[in-house]
């Protein structure tokens, strides 16, 4: 399955840590990453996926997949700037959200837009906006919501 991943284009080294573990968890299951292909939660994650022999989609604001960060294995250029948001919960079966700010917010609400089973492991305080965020304290945990989530298990 395909798991859409988002955060950061800035971020601690603690968020590091944490980015690059859940790319190694998801690729252990044999989950496909798909983020937004440039720096940050985006290569940390990536890196991580890459490091247990997983695959990564990178779906770029920009025209030139030359900008995608070195541990993407397909480079999609959008052109789109910020409305490339969309497309990146859009490819993903279930959405796992790490810390970020308004461009991961915007990420957040079309992967509820699109029906995706969301997962937050640091990410934004939504529970009042009216859909479902499982909310988890660690990668392994994360992607075993998403698990149970896509196997129609809930929550």
């Amino acid at each position: 399955m395909r798991v859409s991943v988002i955060g950061g284009g800035s971020i601690t080294d603690e968020q590091t840590t944490r980015a690059e573990a859940l790319g190694r968890e998801l690729a252990r299951r044999g989950h496909t990453v798909v983020c937004g292909g440039r720096g940050g939660t985006m290569e940390a994650v990536c890196r991580g996926a890459k490091a247990e022999g997983g695959q990564t989609i990178g779906i770029l604001p920009s025209s030139r997949r030359t900008e995608a960060n070195p541990y993407v294995d397909v480079p999609i250029a959008t052109g789109l700037g910020h409305a490339r948001n969309a497309l990146v919960p859009l490819n993903g079966d279930a959405v796992i959200a790490l810390p970020g700010g308004a461009g991961t917010l915007t990420e957040i609400g079309f992967g509820a837009i699109f029906d995706r089973p969301l997962v937050s492991l640091g990410s934004h305080d939504i529970e009042d906006l009216g859909f479902e965020v499982v909310t988890v304290e660690s990668p392994t945990a994360a992607v075993e919501a998403v698990d149970r989530l896509l196997e129609g298990g809930g929550e």
